[in-house]
């Protein structure tokens, strides 16, 4: 398992390309769950979104694949909410929660 922590704002730009390439590298690494620790994170667009669901659509194509989110905040986890995601993508309240529930 590995932890991801993403910070400041989560929208539309190059860098936010590193989130789906850094998760293609640890899978070809034989990673396999997946916890993206989103406490740092202060806006997300529907691009930042989109990130989340590329990654998401790598991690579950592989045998076993499994991603959590956590400590997604105020407006943040709103913009889950409001797409209908946090029904799709499993939300913890702590990193540590969700730390546990990938064992």
């Amino acid at each position: 398992m590995v932890r991801i922590t993403v910070e400041g704002k989560m929208m539309l730009g190059a860098a936010n390309l590193s989130v789906d390439m850094l998760v293609a590298t640890l899978i070809e690494q034989g990673v396999r769950h997946f916890v993206f620790d989103l406490r740092g994170v202060t806006h997300i667009d529907s691009t930042g979104i989109g990130r989340f669901i590329a990654s998401y659509n790598k991690i579950i194509a592989v045998e076993g694949g499994s991603l959590r989110m956590a400590a997604a905040a105020g407006a943040v986890r709103a913009a889950f909410r409001v797409t209908h995601l946090d029904t799709v993508f499993p939300f913890f309240e702590t990193v540590e929660q969700a730390e546990a529930a990938a064992l």
